[in-house]
């Protein structure tokens, strides 16, 4: 079975993470789009500032390391944007993770 490249985009724009993460904020137009408006979301998606928003949102606390705005098809900047922002869910994992865990033992 053979599945185009726009097949494969389509399905993982409507992916449920997709879709939550197109609710908390303006990524793209609506639920009826086009090709070309769903290779920008994409785009949006894996730049990483995005994302990036959303999870200063989820933990406000500051990160000393600034995202690149205009990454404009750099494969460097957008890694290096990913990089930054799996830090930061790294220790907000790693400081609210262990609590989450000992209260749930206490529960049981």
């Amino acid at each position: 079975m053979d599945v185009t490249l726009s097949e494969l985009l389509a399905s993982f724009m409507e992916s449920p993470l997709v879709l939550w993460v197109r609710t908390l904020g303006p990524l793209g137009s609506g639920d009826d789009v086009g090709s070309e408006e769903r290779v920008s979301m994409y785009m949006e998606l894996v730049d990483g500032v995005f994302l990036h928003k959303i999870m200063t949102h989820i933990d406000p606390s500051p990160t000393n390391q600034r995202l690149n705005k205009n990454v404009s098809n750099d494969v460097s900047l957008r890694l290096y944007n990913l990089t930054v922002l799996t830090r930061h869910i790294k220790t907000f994992y790693q400081s609210v993770g262990g609590l989450v865990s000992r209260c749930f033992f206490r529960l049981l």
